[in-house]
């Protein structure tokens, strides 16, 4: 049985469960600058050339979750090059600067941080190429490094970009962090079953994994969550997907967790299941269905 996650899977698109749909759409399109690709009653899909990035799901009955649960900690947006960034990052400066939270360089990336209208988390970022990253012992080095908003702007947005000329660049999942209740379980969970490979940690405050030798493509932290158990109904993250590159990959995985005592659901074109915070998991393949 393969133990490990194959090394192109990457991430799908991550649902939110809104209660303004309305207000939702419009900050997500006119200010993060995706691009409304399906639009379906209740549910509306946006991402930037032909690529979902988020899905919107009405379900106004929900509320928000309470202080200190599990859920999403953040949507990482990763933009292809820094000028596609900067116009984004302008968007928000001129539309709603308000939801601005903060800014950093990573070492592996240069990341800007946000807050959508109903709470969740939102990072926009550009990678450094790979042959400047730094791994020591398997650990990807990254740090918090300061990094201005408005320096950044001045060097990287062009004319044409402020006025949209990127607006049709792709753009991806590059990573979703998750908040949690312990680290301990979600390394058990993540790496140990699903196949992830951890690339970095932080004691027992948060941890970092990937497919492929990327930083990450998941993160789980307890900053704002520790001690938190199963989720309730709320508002806030719906799903979190994963892209694998086929077939194979995708009933590997489905063997390894149900060999780990994971529940799974496939129903012959996905397969789901639940963290141990009841944070839904859903893997694809192409060709599946």
């Amino acid at each position: 049985m393969n133990e490990k996650l194959a090394a192109d899977t990457g991430m799908g698109p991550v649902t939110l469960l809104v209660g303004d749909l309305d207000a939702m759409t419009a900050y997500y399109r006119d200010v993060v600058t995706l691009q409304v690709l399906t639009a379906d009653g209740d549910t509306f899909t946006l991402g930037r050339a032909g690529r979902p990035i988020v899905v919107l799901r009405h379900e106004p009955a929900l509320r928000h979750a309470t202080s200190g649960s599990a859920g999403l900690f953040h949507t990482a947006i990763l933009f292809e090059t820094q000028a596609a960034l900067a116009a984004a990052l302008y968007s928000v400066a001129r539309h709603a600067p308000g939801t601005f939270t903060g800014s950093a360089d990573h070492l592996v990336s240069q990341a800007f941080y946000f807050t959508d209208p109903e709470g969740n988390g939102i990072e926009l970022y550009w990678d450094r190429a790979r042959t400047e990253w730094s791994w020591t012992h398997g650990s990807i080095e990254m740090g918090t490094l300061f990094l201005d908003p408005n320096g950044f702007l001045g060097e990287h947005l062009t004319e044409e970009a402020s006025l949209g000329a990127t607006a049709g660049d792709a753009a991806s999942v590059g990573h979703v962090h998750l908040s949690v209740g312990d680290v301990a379980n979600a390394r058990s969970f993540y790496v140990d079953a699903l196949g992830f490979d951890e690339t970095a940690a932080l004691g027992d405050q948060a941890v970092f994994m990937s497919a492929g030798g990327y930083h990450h493509h998941m993160a789980m932290n307890v900053w704002n969550s520790r001690g938190a158990g199963p989720r309730m109904p709320a508002l806030g993250l719906g799903r979190v997907d994963l892209a694998l590159p086929d077939d194979d990959a995708l009933n590997s995985l489905t063997e390894r967790l149900r060999h780990h005592g994971i529940d799974v659901r496939d129903d012959g074109r996905t397969v789901r299941f639940d963290d141990p915070w009841a944070n839904l998991l859903q893997a694809t393949a192409p060709g599946r269905g």
